[in-house]
């Protein structure tokens, strides 16, 4: 599959929290750990799993950086 999304990395699913509508799906990406918000479908129909290789696929318009 293609998309149009440049912000593309690598990584490893370190856990998958579920709440009551939506799962938060943590990706070790070499040594940082990118958590992503995503349905509980979701997670269901990507059948994803602890341990298994997934992308995090960043798509912003703003990117927002505080101190």
């Amino acid at each position: 599959m293609k998309i149009s999304a440049r912000n593309q990395i690598a990584g490893k699913i370190t856990a998958i929290t579920k709440g009551a509508t939506t799962s938060h799906v943590s990706i070790d990406i070499g040594g940082s750990i990118i958590t992503a918000s995503i349905t509980n479908e979701a997670v269901a129909d990507l059948n994803l799993k602890i341990g298994e290789k997934a992308t995090a696929i960043i798509k912003a318009s703003d990117v927002m950086v505080g101190v």
